[in-house]
């Protein structure tokens, strides 16, 4: 790696440091800020069942299906070039979605978001790395890192709510224009370019077939869900599946894949990936169903329905500071089944709601449950690189940050497909969705009660489904895992994969 420019006093580096986290607090914000501002979005928008899943998820689904092949073509052209790329597109796709009229307009934009998320993640950290050179300081400043990370993911639900108390539901997305802007303006006094010394080149090929097989696989999920199973339906969900079986036959073909699968061949490994992809899915899914549930069936104002949500916010966001600490006590294997245990109970406690009370059992939910979630963020990656060799340790660490990523947006698209369907199922029938529903002129008593008691079921369907899948992962886990999980050593000096640097440094 060479760095072009690289700061010579420690306030300048410290300064670098707080103007990369802002654009990485935003990636991470912007895949939960929607969660409880999704009502008003409805209100303005009127979006369908299919259409309100893809406003929420499709940022999440471009985050990471692109974030590999962005960290290699920031590999080949320059990272901090790649970032003020990044940075200029996020912000123009954050006006757009403030100011979108439709709801297609709105998934377009998110799109966009999510596209240039994806340039910002690997990047943010390889220039940090870069950025402090003696390897204290720079543990340190990883560890501001992973917690911001960690924290922007917690506190959107809280920042959209403050926002929608005063302000109208773009201004959850214009708030991120200011933040770039000056990030654009100080990055280059600031920042150092960085280029790996392999860079190698990114294959096409694997970036479309990945991106478009999960896209397509997603919306068959979304249209059964909605509208019922179809042909239209079953197609997308084959055509997705055999893109992605035909993507994954390729990466064991290159010399140099997006993905190296010959990495799951390894227990520990896998067991830490779908650890990193498990709690971001339960906690999206049961964040946004929650959001709903709050506003729409119990009728909580947005801002206090916010409030509700902080405790939960402030035990991940301190777990996550905290377990790497703990771990080197405890172990790791003790670790991801503390982990699982605390996802799996907590998400069972909303199984208590009804639909005229429930806000004890929900902070309660959010606090055990996010004593799990932020485990995973402090574990997940190192533990699947430790169970690699060094001069894998990269790609190793680029899976697990995928994974998260994917795992944000599945959980969504999946569990609140589940809830949507129940929905469907069990509601008055006069429309998919509760918030669709309420909004009818003239509705009868009776049919809002059928509608708020089909939401509710639906959201308890999913957050069961949620906790009975980390109680399996939590058994395998016991019998995977050694009792002792080593790391292999970092990764081979001289080469930094940023990709897989982002996941690790925010996991140790």
């Amino acid at each position: 790696m060479t760095a072009h420019a690289s700061p010579s006093s420690h306030t300048r580096s410290w300064l670098g440091l707080l103007v990369v986290l802002g654009p990485v607090l935003l990636v991470s914000m912007d895949g939960s800020v929607l969660f409880l501002a999704m009502p008003r979005v409805s209100q303005a928008l009127n979006p369908d069942a299919d259409q309100a899943l893809w406003i929420l998820d499709i940022y999440g689904f471009a985050v990471g299906s692109l974030l590999i092949a962005f960290g290699s073509i920031g590999d080949r052209y320059g990272r901090l070039r790649l970032l003020m790329i990044g940075a200029t597109v996020f912000g123009i796709g954050s006006a757009a979605a403030a100011f979108a009229t439709t709801p297609e307009l709105l998934i377009a934009a998110r799109a966009l978001m999510g596209i240039a998320g994806a340039t910002l993640l690997p990047s943010a950290l390889a220039v940090l790395s870069e950025l402090f050179t003696d390897p204290k300081r720079r543990a340190q400043a990883i560890g501001i890192f992973a917690a911001a990370f960690a924290a922007g993911f917690a506190i959107g639900p809280v920042i959209g709510g403050a926002l929608l108390e005063r302000f109208w539901w773009g201004s959850v997305f214009l708030i991120n224009v200011p933040v770039l802007v000056l990030f654009v303006c100080l990055a280059p006094v600031l920042l150092g370019e960085v280029r790996g010394t392999r860079p190698g080149r990114v294959d096409a090929m694997s970036v479309v077939t990945s991106a478009v097989g999960l896209l397509v696989a997603i919306y068959g999920l979304k249209h059964a869900a909605a509208d019922g199973i179809s042909i239209i339906a079953a197609g997308a969900v084959i055509a997705g599946v055999a893109l992605l079986t035909w993507f994954a036959i390729r990466q064991r073909r290159l010399e140099r894949p997006l993905v190296d699968f010959s990495l799951f061949r390894d227990r520990v490994f896998t067991v830490a990936v779908i650890t990193g992809l498990l709690p971001l899915a339960a906690w999206s899914a049961a964040a946004y169903l929650s959001g709903i549930y709050l506003q729409s069936v119990l009728n909580i104002p947005i801002l206090n329905a916010a409030l509700i949500t902080l405790p939960g916010a402030v035990v991940l966001t301190i777990t996550c500071i905290i377990t790497p600490l703990v771990v080197d006590r405890v172990g790791k294997r003790t670790a991801l089944l503390v982990c699982h245990t605390s996802i799996a109970v907590g998400l069972l406690a909303l199984l208590l709601t009804t639909v005229t009370g429930g806000v004890g059992w929900f902070v309660a939910s959010t606090m055990i449950a996010g004593v799990g979630y932020g485990i995973s963020f402090a574990v997940v990656a190192d533990t699947a690189v430790g169970a690699v060799p060094p001069e894998r340790a990269g790609s190793a660490g680029a899976i697990a940050e995928t994974s998260n990523e994917i795992g944000n947006a599945l959980g969504i698209a999946v569990l609140g497909s589940v809830a949507a369907l129940v929905f469907r199922l069990e509601g008055p029938e006069l429309a998919p969705t509760l918030d669709e529903t309420l909004q009818l002129p003239g509705l009868a008593t009776t049919s809002i009660a059928a509608a708020k008691t089909a939401f509710l079921t639906g959201m308890h369907v999913a957050v069961a489904a949620a906790s009975a899948l980390h109680l399996i992962l939590g058994f395998v886990a016991l019998r995977w895992l050694p009792r002792s999980v080593h790391k292999a050593g970092p990764p081979e000096t001289g080469v930094v994969d940023p990709a897989g640097s982002a996941r690790s440094a925010r996991m140790r």
